[in-house]
């Protein structure tokens, strides 16, 4: 296997977009292309993630039409769609393409649109992510299957629903705090541990600031061998690990709070990599709800089980602490279009590890990780970036 790396990202602002799925993925595409130095004629396979284009604008079978709207004429593109790890996945399976010697050099991503659809609609089908079984006919929704988590977290380790309200909502202070330094944030506002606490009820323990938003957005990224990466790229970004796994349904996955495929996911990306937790500078992970992020914190292996939500309190995930979280606000301000939120993770790794970060720039990163996590925890996809130079 080829080692890969990554040598051009692009973004759009996350938010409410007036553009197309394809227009917003198009000028994502411009920028990494640019950021890169290469053209469209480079570019071999398109690997594009997309969940809900059906629902938000009526299309189907998107990435051939993504391609040719970008120029790209003849190569085979892919459409993925695993719920919020869609991009996240795409980037993988990218990477494995290149690392083979299938490709030399491709395109991945993801688009989203759901601000179009309005609340009920979008709500309805994010909840499609859920099994349709066993879970969405009974009324669970993602909120409602985090605080069932976040209880279930909350007795298990035998800390007080009050107190890790408490926690969680610092975690959404941090997070705010983040986004309001990234300009491509949805959310670039702060807020206070109050008004937090005050928000009005989502799913009871889950408050509105526990939860992210629904969002528009699209990112990209370029990835070739490490060999081409370093005559093209000054500071190329290498994929050093990648892990996945998936589990059923709720009813099926015994060891919650705790996500065996997130754990499954990481141990594949620390072992492919040669790293253990202890290596990692700065991590984008899924913080689609706050105790997410206490949660991801403990199974990629950062902090004990159990102590997630006090190493958040005593300020270990924030700037200067064990671990960088969500520098860019995560899905929590940074927003979640849920097709685009693994390439736009990727995207903060690579700008952190190039030191070209700006304001949310953790001081000598070097090593970078990306977790997204998929539907009712049933999918897990995990990335390990490191500097190539």
């Amino acid at each position: 296997m080829r080692e890969v790396a990554i040598i051009g990202v692009g973004m759009t602002k996350f938010g409410r977009h007036e553009d197309t799925l394809l227009e917003m993925f198009a000028d994502a595409v411009e920028e990494a292309l640019m950021d890169a130095g290469v053209s469209v004629k480079d570019i071999e396979e398109l690997f594009l993630g997309n969940c809900l284009g059906d629902f938000a604008e009526g299309q189907s079978n998107m990435s051939p039409f993504s391609a040719s709207v970008l120029g790209l004429r003849d190569i085979p593109t892919t459409r993925f769609e695993c719920a919020c790890a869609t991009a996240t996945v795409a980037i993988r399976h990218a990477a494995l393409a290149v690392a083979s010697g299938a490709r030399d050099m491709v395109l991945a991503g993801g688009t989203e649109k759901t601000l179009n659809m309005g609340t009920p609609l979008a709500t309805r089908t994010f909840a499609m992510g859920s099994d349709s079984r066993y879970e969405s006919f009974a009324g669970i929704t993602f909120p409602g299957a985090f605080a069932i988590m976040a209880m279930l977290y909350s007795k298990q380790y035998g800390i007080p629903l009050k107190k890790l309200k408490e926690q969680m909502a610092l975690i959404s202070v941090k997070n705010h705090r983040n986004g309001a330094k990234n300009p491509k944030a949805h959310f670039r506002k702060e807020i206070t541990i109050e008004d937090a606490l005050n928000a009005v009820m989502i799913a009871d323990p889950l408050q509105l600031y526990d939860c992210c938003p629904f969002s528009d957005g699209a990112a990209a990224v370029i990835i070739t061998t490490l060999e081409k990466a370093k005559k093209l790229c000054p500071k190329p970004v290498i994929i050093a690990g990648t892990g996945q796994a998936s589990a059923g349904a709720i009813i099926d996955q015994k060891e919650i709070p705790r996500i065996r495929a997130r754990e499954m996911a990481a141990k594949q990306s620390y072992q492919q990599a040669g790293m253990t937790p202890d290596d990692i500078d700065v991590c984008e992970l899924h913080d689609c709800f706050t105790i997410a992020e206490i949660i991801a914190t403990e199974g990629l292996g950062f902090f004990e089980h159990g102590k997630g939500a006090e190493a958040a309190e005593k300020g270990e995930t924030d700037f200067g602490g064990k671990v960088v979280i969500n520098p860019s606000g995560g899905l929590k301000a940074r927003g979640h279009p849920i097709g685009a939120t693994g390439a736009a993770q990727t995207y903060v790794i690579v700008k952190q590890l190039r030191e070209e970060a700006g304001e949310m720039q953790v001081d000598g990163a070097k090593v970078g990780m990306i977790d997204t996590l998929g539907g009712d925890f049933s999918v897990l996809c995990n990335l390990i970036l490191k500097r190539g130079w």
